[in-house]
Order: structure tokens, then sequence, then C-alpha cells
């Protein structure tokens, strides 16, 4: 009796494992859409140093420790860089750099605006500029960077401190608001 229990037993497990087998799908949306509404990310990465290129040339590089991929949100895609961020851009055929670094970012897929939060620091290495604050937003539509936050701006000439800041990408043409500090003013 004990043998045809377990034969019984035996061929409703197979049964039960051939439907699940034949049941499963690989249906990536599904996936991609149930991870969303878990707030998980579809993928993450380590150690990033990618390179981006423009007709042959190198245009810029981004190097993090860890990425988070949260492009399967439906309003609002992101990527979230929790461990910090470096984002090297190269000008005037890599002859002109900017270095943006900073603790924390997130960087909107459909916008192209990226927030960048703690210790953040923008050098522009030709102009010899130096830009440090809290919190820094950019847009990379515009290359245009703005921040309400405390701000010091060092140049070869001037330190600026100030609440409140808006520039180019490079550091020029700024808008220095609620400003102090020793600084040579200019009719440009």
């Amino acid at each position: 009796m004990n043998t045809r229990h377990t034969e019984i037993f035996q061929s409703i497990v197979t049964v039960f494992l051939v439907a699940m087998l034949f049941s499963c799908t690989t249906n990536s949306k599904k996936v991609s859409d149930f991870l969303a509404v878990k707030n998980v990310p579809i993928g993450e990465v380590r150690n990033i140093n990618h390179v981006y290129k423009d007709s042959g040339k190198i245009t810029s590089k981004l190097i993090a420790p860890f990425l988070k991929d949260y492009s399967n949100r439906k309003r609002h895609p992101y990527n979230e860089f929790p461990e910090g961020i470096q984002m090297v851009s190269f000008e005037n055929g890599g002859k002109d750099s900017v270095t943006i670094t900073g603790d924390y970012a997130l960087t909107y897929v459909k916008t192209l605006i990226s927030e960048i939060h703690g210790n953040v620091v923008v050098i522009n290495h030709t102009e010899k500029s130096k830009l440090e604050t809290d919190q820094l937003f950019w847009d990379q539509n515009t290359d245009y960077f703005y921040s309400e936050k405390r701000f010091k701006l060092t140049t070869v000439s001037d330190t600026i401190n100030g609440v409140g800041f808006e520039s180019k990408k490079d550091l020029s043409k700024h808008l220095a608001k609620r400003v102090t500090g020793k600084f040579l003013a200019t009719d440009n």
C-alpha cells in the first residue's frame, strides 16, 4: 500500500511541475511592471566607467561606484547613484574639461535633469575655477547649473560666497545671489 501511495504522490508532483513549467512565460514587460510597482530597480551596476562619444571623439566620462536603474518607472524614470558620482566632460577637442563630483545623484531619464547632493564640486580645469555647494541641479539639455543652497565660487582672482547660484556648465557667465566676500566687479 505504501508503494501505491508513493507512486500516486510522485505522479501528482510530476503533473504539478509540468503544469508550472508550461505556465511560466518570459514576458519582460510583466516583470518590468512588477518591479516598477514594487519600486525595485530593473538593474544594478557596480564600478561604472562609461565613456560617451560623439563622431568618434570622447565627449564625457561617467564614473560611479554604484548605479540603480529605475528606467522601468512609467511617469518619472530615473537612475540613482547612491554612492556618489564623477562626471568629466571634454570640450574643444579635449583641451577644456569640467569635472563634477558629488556624494549622491539622481538623473531623470525623460527630462535630463540631474540632482547632485553632498559635497558637490565643479571644477573648470582650463579657467582654474571651482564651485562648491551641498546641492546642484544640472539641466543637461542646456548645460546649465543652478542651486538655491550656500555656495563658494573660487576663481583665479576672486572668492565669492553666497546663497543661490546659476551658471553655464563651465562656470562662465554665472549669476551669484546673496553674495558676500571680496571680488573684482567689471562692467561685463
